[in-house]
């Protein structure tokens, strides 16, 4: 048994080193059969490295939060068609590398729908990246100044889903534009894209400085995306008028 359990050590098999005991008394009990027997381990090896992976992938993600779209509140927001974001809940979207885009006032579930769709895809096995609109900017802006850029930019394009929150709440700057576009535009077509914004596509133009590349990443946005408006209120504001009362 040792030399079985060194061996799976050696072959990095930890599904299958740690449930094989089990396993074994399992078979005896059983009577079970040799391909019986393998298919249960091999069951236990797979199960182990898809866990391993989600988690790899959860951390690596950086949710801000754990939210699942079974919290949403629906009936609070009834301008959102429950049916549309069950169809993005099997993640096609990410098949078809489209986009989606939740548009809507602050504090009426944006993020955590967002958070929500990276959550059930973490879960299908795809690769996600979380941040806001802001935070990525800034880290692409500093890091040309240690020439990595370009090693930032992959970061940001070799992941199936990412999800920019919080486009909108201030004008950016020139350099910072150019920045977008080139993520924009590079994952065009190529990778999927979350954005949540409290602007109307018709007030992009108040955030984008440059008009030319304002027009551009707007067409590339809304190319290939679904587009969900959230009308309705604060949640936030809500739980302060409940905690107030």
């Amino acid at each position: 048994m040792q030399t079985l359990k060194s061996r799976l050590k050696d072959f990095k098999l930890s599904g299958i080193y740690n449930s094989l005991e089990e396993r074994l008394r399992y078979a005896q009990d059983k009577t079970l059969g040799y391909n019986e027997f393998l298919e249960i381990l091999l069951e236990d090896e797979f199960n182990n490295r898809r866990e391993n992976s989600y988690r790899k992938r959860y951390c690596k993600a950086k949710l801000p939060a754990y939210k699942s779209v079974e919290d949403f509140d629906f009936a609070f927001q009834p301008s959102i068609d429950k049916r549309v974001i069950n169809d993005c809940l099997t993640c096609n979207f990410i098949k078809t590398r489209r986009n989606i885009v939740f548009i809507g006032n602050p504090g009426t579930g944006k993020t955590h729908l967002s958070i929500s769709l990276g959550l059930q895809a973490l879960k299908k096995g795809y690769k996600v990246l979380f941040t806001s609109v802001s935070e990525m900017l800034n880290a692409l802006h500093m890091s040309k100044a240690d020439n990595s850029y370009y090693q930032k930019i992959q970061q940001y394009l070799a992941i199936d889903l990412l999800i920019l929150d919080e486009l909108g709440f201030k004008k950016l700057p020139e350099y910072n534009v150019s920045d977008f576009f080139e993520i924009i535009s590079k994952r065009y077509e190529h990778g999927s894209v979350i954005i949540t914004t409290n602007k109307l596509f018709e007030q992009w133009g108040d955030i984008f400085t440059d008009s030319v590349l304002a027009s551009a990443i707007l067409d590339r946005i809304v190319h290939y995306s679904t587009i969900i408006k959230i009308n309705g209120q604060s949640y936030r504001a809500r739980n302060l008028k409940k905690g107030g009362k």
